[in-house]
């Protein structure tokens, strides 16, 4: 078999222009990504969705710089093809220029992702410049962003008033004049995530924002039904892993208490 060729950023600025829709999906440990990896999935977002699906946070708001480098570490060492984005947790990339190089910088260098994600957009892009500015690769976020939940107080969709779609298209532009080799629109109309995929030279991955994004992202323990709190409508669920492990430890736990485990095979 040849060499694995790895997924960067020119890889998926190539496929944009090419019309390739790129995949992308959730990952918090080795085990998880490796199997992602192996699956032939383009990006692995290290989400600060950790908070809700494996910490049991009611938003993304409390995971911490360090949790979040320890996560991506795990990540990055399960990853030989695709291409590994951290997320840049709530207040580590508002508060100056210069703290956002340095926590974007631990998560290049303690935990190996190649490009880091944060969300905003007039407000973010002097961070965005000083980032790209110093090698550093930055993924952007538009629509609903869910570390100012506190702010919005709602989940609803963003974009849908004229006034709110237009900022969100202006907010794209300046992401890309900034910098950014890609957005995240999370959560606002079809056609608005249509015109702004259609006005930007870089790739926009969309998580409930139609099919005309150049790639599509889910978070995985949504997608395989693991998470089962709640079911958002932009997410499709390819298994129902959540009643399948526990149909299996049923199973386990029956077997044990009825001494039909181990058997003789089984044992030394």
């Amino acid at each position: 078999m040849g060499k694995t060729r790895k997924i960067t950023t020119e890889a998926l600025r190539r496929m944009k222009a090419d019309g390739r829709k790129i995949t992308a999906l959730t990952a918090y440990d080795h085990l998880f990504a490796s199997l992602l990896d192996d699956a032939g999935i383009d990006l692995i977002l290290v989400g600060d969705s950790v908070a809700t699906v494996v910490q049991g946070e009611d938003t993304t708001v409390p995971v911490t710089l360090d949790q979040m480098i320890y996560h991506a570490g795990l990540v990055s060492r399960g990853v030989r093809r695709a291409f590994v984005v951290g997320d840049m947790p709530f207040l580590t990339y508002r508060v100056s220029t210069e703290e956002a190089l340095h926590n974007a910088g631990r998560l290049m260098q303690t935990a190996r992702v190649e490009a880091v994600k944060i969300e905003g957009g007039q407000p973010v892009l002097d961070c965005v410049r000083r980032l790209t500015d110093a090698g550093i690769p930055v993924m952007g976020h538009l629509g609903l962003t869910p570390q100012s939940i506190h702010k919005f107080g709602t989940y609803r969709v963003r974009g849908e008033e004229s006034s709110e779609a237009e900022q969100i298209l202006e907010d794209a532009r300046c992401l890309e004049q900034a910098g950014a080799f890609g957005v995240v629109l999370e959560k606002i109309p079809t056609a608005v995530a249509a015109s702004v995929t259609r006005e930007l030279t870089i790739p926009t991955i969309g998580i409930g924002a139609g099919p005309e994004c150049d790639g599509q992202i889910l978070v995985s323990y949504d997608m395989l039904g693991l998470f089962t709190r709640f079911h958002p409508r932009f997410v499709r669920r390819y298994r129902e892993l959540a009643a399948e492990i526990r149909g299996a430890v049923e199973s386990y736990c029956a077997d044990v208490r009825d001494g039909d485990f181990p058997n003789a095979d089984e044992s030394y």
